[in-house]
């Protein structure tokens, strides 16, 4: 099988591509068959160097779709059912997507009840699975207003056509005046202008996703009702420590963080049951293959238009 292996931080040169043997079942992990994966910017932050936990040589790449190959001894997947993988270690603890087969510890499989095509599907886990994490921890309920900070992420996209589902009344911020409409083509109800990590708004939201970050978390603690919820989930601006920060600030309302909390059958089958029934989906802007990773992880980077990438290894 082809594996990307990194054995030493750096550019995307160091991703390199290698045959491996397909690994064998043991009694507590099966074998997938990787179909397609998402590609994120903290996956490149691990590639240079950036993850101190993360040891090398090391295949990277924290979510895939696929299906199983060779099952577990007492697993409860059978050959051929479709299953999703993210976190709890995978390519980061052990070997990740950016290969053809991954053995992966059983209860860090969860089953796919949903028939689409594989790049399709790859662009649900990790983005919808956080949306709704950090949805939850807002507390924000039907009627009620919810503000997501980062809206063309792809993670933001997601979490409006979630929240819209659900009955909540959606904002969403760019930087760039040019991608109201693409928020709004995504659901939401208003689009607020963030410049300078400054809402250009004097709105209060019942609650608030922030995925900007420290450099602009504060200001939108400011922006939440009394008994709301910030929910602080990305580092787009790359800071990961609050230079100062006022806690009377935070006025009545409080402060948390989505830490990626734990995934569960349960969960996914209530996420793609949202997904099912209202059509949600976010824009794919780009589908590389397996053999041009690095060209991938390139793009990502280069953000020339929002939307999740998606390799394949077809």
């Amino acid at each position: 099988m082809r594996s990307v292996v990194i054995n030493e931080p750096g550019d995307s040169s160091v991703l390199k591509i290698e045959e491996r043997p397909i690994p064998k079942a043991d009694a507590t992990h099966t074998v997938i068959h990787i179909k397609a994966f998402g590609i994120h910017r903290y996956e490149v932050l691990t590639r240079a160097g950036g993850s101190p936990s993360v040891k090398f040589p090391r295949v990277i790449g924290v979510e895939a779709v696929g299906e199983v190959s060779e099952p577990a001894t007492n697993s409860r997947f059978t050959k051929g059912q479709r299953v999703l993988v993210i976190n709890g270690g995978f390519g980061r603890e052990f070997d990740g997507s950016y290969q053809e087969y991954a053995l992966v510890p059983d209860d860090l499989l969860f089953a796919v009840d949903y028939d689409v095509d594989w790049q399709t599907l790859a662009q649900y886990p990790e983005n919808f699975y956080t949306a709704f994490g950090a949805m939850k921890m807002t507390r924000v309920q039907k009627g009620q207003s919810l503000l997501v900070r980062g809206g063309t992420t792809a993670v933001g996209m997601a979490m409006i056509g979630l929240a819209k589902s659900l009955g909540i009344e959606v904002s969403a911020t760019t930087r760039k005046p040019e991608r109201k409409q693409l928020l709004l083509d995504q659901g939401a109800d208003h689009v607020v202008l963030d410049k300078d990590n400054q809402l250009q708004t004097s709105e209060k939201y019942d609650g608030i996703v922030d995925m900007v970050g420290t450099v602009s978390c504060q200001n939108s603690i400011e922006h939440v009702k009394r008994g709301g919820v910030c929910c602080m989930i990305g580092l787009l601006a790359g800071e990961w420590v609050f230079k100062e920060f006022d806690p009377f600030t935070l006025g009545g309302a409080y402060l948390s963080v989505f830490d990626g909390g734990e995934p569960s059958q349960a969960l996914f089958d209530e996420i793609f049951d949202l997904i099912k029934r209202n059509h949600l989906s976010i824009p794919i802007s780009k589908t590389f293959k397996l053999s041009e990773i690095a060209a991938a992880q390139d793009y990502v980077m280069a953000n020339p238009q929002p939307g999740q990438v998606i390799v394949t290894t077809e």
